[in-house]
């Protein structure tokens, strides 16, 4: 059996840990290794960071993080245990997921969870990777993150030819 631990951030004693999403916000997940740049594999991932973006900020909602993992080839160390489901199971209510790579059977299992999986080619920064997130939801989305956002409920703001002056 996997552990796994969710860190929040707490502003205080009063106020319990935010796990409703924004209003108009996309939840992104980002497979790490370290809490600062998209470097794991889905399946090797010891940690994911949970973030609600939206056109103008985003917001650390969680840090997700998993003692048993697989290691970067994708091979599992005890045969038969399973690690993808409880990372999907954690990544639940999240609409994006970004990593380096991700299996066939495990992206069909995000796939199935309302979780659009993003491959990205080559580590980058956290926050690279939430400014390009903002600037497709700024400018024109493409279909794939318009069908992410209509499922989701977050509107999509649309052009007006009276805002032009």
């Amino acid at each position: 059996m996997s552990s796994v631990r969710r860190l929040s951030l707490v502003t205080d004693e009063v106020h319990a840990p935010m796990t409703d999403r924004r209003a108009g916000a996309l939840r992104v997940a980002i497979a790490t290794q370290d809490m600062t740049n998209l470097n794991a594999h889905f399946g090797s991932a010891k940690r994911f960071a949970v973030y609600d973006v939206t056109r103008e900020e985003w917001h650390l909602v969680e840090a997700v993080a998993f003692d048993d993992v697989s290691d970067e080839s994708g091979k599992r160390r005890t045969e038969g245990d399973d690690r993808v489901t409880p990372k999907v199971e954690a990544l639940k209510g999240c609409h994006l997921l970004f990593c380096l790579a991700i299996g066939g059977p495990s992206a069909a299992k995000v796939i199935s969870a309302k979780i659009h999986p993003i491959k990205v080619p080559q580590p980058q920064t956290i926050q690279e990777v939430l400014l390009r997130t903002q600037m497709m939801l700024r400018t024109c989305p493409p279909p794939w993150l318009r069908k992410v956002l209509a499922e989701a409920g977050v509107a999509e703001k649309k052009p007006s030819f009276e805002d032009e002056d």
